[in-house]
């Protein structure tokens, strides 16, 4: 050590890893205490710039907001704490992450269709099929069902045969006193029973609602046993009478039918009338 060297140049020389007087001179110019490195100056260019300040300011008032949220809310779902509400969310998206099916193929969600208006059950439901109506006539003039529709098969007839109402009149009365309007077996003829019957009588060999006789002609016993057929035959052997429809009740029945009591059929004229006025 020279003695002309101050004591600070002395403690200098004598510090190991000292560095050269004139390099920690230099630095001292430049800044306090030391030289600042080129990057910093390259940063400071880069933050002295217009939109960098602004992206800047944007993200301090982000982290500010985010803190402020985060002491106003330090709990989260179910009153956990924020920290342990992200922890488990980050624990989901973790395992969510490992799942095998995530990469093979995409899962295929369920679509409920939605339901559209049904309609009513009382639009789907098939119409009641309404009742057939019955072809059978209420019985009128104190007549039992059965004999209503007898009286319904002689009007029937009598109205395909195109014969007037009068003569359906005629008809009527006529059954009504021979067989009470009842289609009648006979006793001499067994096998008149062997047909639809509604009961028997003994007056010879007459059969029917008419009490026509096969002996007379009127046909046979099956064919006289049928109620369409025997008023078919007293309809036609009536048209053959001349001048019956000036005729009485009574008088053109007995033209036909001649009968023993030629005035037995004008007591039914009334109720025969009452009759074909329901029938037709």
């Amino acid at each position: 050590m020279l003695p002309d060297d101050s004591p600070q140049q002395q403690l200098s020389e004598t510090r190991p890893g000292a560095r050269p007087a004139d390099a920690a001179s230099g630095e001292r110019r430049i800044g306090r205490h030391r030289a600042p490195e080129p990057s910093r100056r390259g940063t400071r260019a880069l933050l002295a710039s217009a939109p960098a300040r602004v992206a800047l300011a944007c993200g301090v008032t982000c982290c500010l907001g985010l803190v402020a949220f985060a002491g106003a809310h330090d709990t989260g779902q179910h009153g956990k704490p924020v920290s342990e509400v992200l922890a488990d969310r980050a624990a989901a998206t973790d395992r969510a992450s490992r799942s095998l099916d995530r990469g093979a193929s995409p899962v295929a969600v369920p679509v409920t269709p939605i339901p559209t208006a049904s309609p009513s059950p009382a639009a789907t439901r098939p119409p009641k099929p309404k009742p057939a109506r019955s072809s059978r006539p209420r019985p009128v003039a104190g007549l039992t069902q059965a004999q209503m529709d007898n009286a319904k098969v002689i009007v029937d007839v009598g109205v395909e045969m195109k014969m007037p109402r009068r003569g359906l009149i005629v008809a009527i009365a006529t059954a009504m006193q021979e067989s009470d309007l009842y289609n009648l077996a006979s006793d001499v003829l067994p096998e008149s029973y062997d047909h639809p019957h509604q009961g028997s009588g003994s007056d010879h060999d007459s059969v029917g609602l008419f009490q026509q006789r096969p002996s007379s002609g009127w046909g046979t016993v099956a064919q006289l046993m049928r109620p369409a057929y025997a008023a078919r035959a007293f309809y036609a052997a009536l048209a053959e009478v001349p001048g019956w429809q000036e005729l009485s009740v009574t008088a053109a029945a007995q033209a036909v039918q001649i009968s023993a009591f030629p005035d037995a059929y004008a007591p039914h004229e009334q109720r025969a009338t009452t009759v074909v006025a329901t029938l037709t």
